[in-house]
């Protein structure tokens, strides 16, 4: 990644749903721990998924991505969807998952708590490469209340403060860790709020008016749209199959998107309505990481094989071209794009935005 990226980057858990994890531990085949190699368990591999990816929207992705896993080890392969980030997080550190899609903050978290939690790949960016495998972590109003967040011709965030305000969800990095950076680092240069911490953002009050959590990065979107919240936290990429660009450049303050005529749930309703980014920041993207106590070395290296194939590139289940009518869980925008191996190390920027 480049130095410029990692610099703004290094500039810029709530309770555990106890009830909820046990549901999805439940479900799960139950495991007996691996050896330091990683011996895996039994004859199934089941991934976890983020509430964002966990939509029918995605069920073509899911089922696509379990089929090249299964034909690569001969292993039938289970999605478990979720509704909690702390669900999938802790699945994949505690077992009762084999593998997960997670934020850079949730693999940050789960590999924490088991360090044989690692990494297996990223979507590459643009260029085909790590240096620009970036999405974007964006703070939105409504349509028609942009000018409350304008400084002379620029966007502003310093009228956030006392609105009512959406994240996603505290395990959430574009969602959460990035957007709180930010706006500590901003605020906090005022004599006023020189003291404001992450405690001081996490619920109504303090800060903001009231703290409203989405959930995933569509909820939070929703939070927006249907007036619950005056300025929401999401990521560009997992809004991408039900919004449009209405107006402006893509990815820059001032852009305005709207939901697309048919979009799925939960914007099933809301066709139509607009809303307009007034901040951009860049983000790591997202990893699909491995649980080596229960996926052994060779399993590995076939799931890694697949996922970096061309067949898995060219699957427009899983990689759409853009303007496609296809929901995919990424975007070709260049014809470059495709997964490549990452380690541990590359998330390091994600832990500096804790420090």
């Amino acid at each position: 990644m480049k130095k410029a990226l990692k610099k703004k980057l290094l500039k810029r858990s709530l309770l555990v749903s106890l009830s909820a994890l046990a549901i999805f531990a439940g479900g799960c085949s139950s495991k007996t721990q691996g050896d330091a190699a990683g011996k895996a368990s039994n004859d199934k591999i089941t991934i976890a998924w983020l509430p964002n990816e966990s939509g029918a929207d995605l069920e073509g992705t899911r089922t696509e991505i379990g089929k090249m896993i299964e034909e690569a080890t001969g292993k039938k392969v289970v999605n478990k969807t979720t509704t909690d980030y702390t669900i999938a997080i802790e699945a994949v550190a505690n077992g009762s998952a084999d593998m997960a899609f997670l934020g850079g903050e949730g693999y940050v978290e789960a590999h924490k708590k088991n360090k044989d939690v690692l990494p297996l790949v990223v979507n590459s960016g643009p260029s085909g490469t790590l240096d620009d495998a970036i999405y974007n972590s964006w703070l939105s109003v409504k349509e028609g209340n942009e000018g409350q967040y304008k400084d002379g011709d620029k966007f502003s965030i310093d009228n956030v403060a006392g609105k009512k305000f959406s994240f996603v969800s505290n395990s959430s990095t574009s969602g959460f860790k990035v957007p709180t950076t930010g706006i500590l680092s901003h605020f906090s240069k005022q004599s006023k709020y020189k003291n404001l911490k992450v405690d001081d953002l996490i619920e109504g009050g303090k800060f903001f008016s009231e703290v409203l959590y989405g959930g995933s990065h569509q909820g939070s979107a929703v939070n927006l749209l249907t007036g619950k919240a005056d300025v929401a936290a999401f990521c560009d990429t997992c809004v991408a199959n039900y919004v449009e660009l209405a107006d402006g450049k893509k990815n820059t303050p001032g852009a305005i998107y709207k939901v697309k005529n048919g979009a799925a749930e939960p914007f099933n309703t809301l066709s139509g309505a607009e809303f307009t980014v007034i901040s951009v920041t860049p983000v790591l993207n997202s990893p699909f990481v491995v649980n080596t106590e229960n996926i052994n070395s060779d399993e590995k290296q076939k799931i890694l094989d697949a996922f970096t194939s061309d067949k898995m590139t060219g699957d427009e289940k899983i990689f759409a071209p853009e303007g496609s009518k296809t929901s995919a869980l990424f975007t070709k925008v260049s014809g470059k794009e495709h997964l490549l191996p990452v380690d541990d190390a590359w998330f390091n920027p994600i832990r500096e935005l804790s420090k």
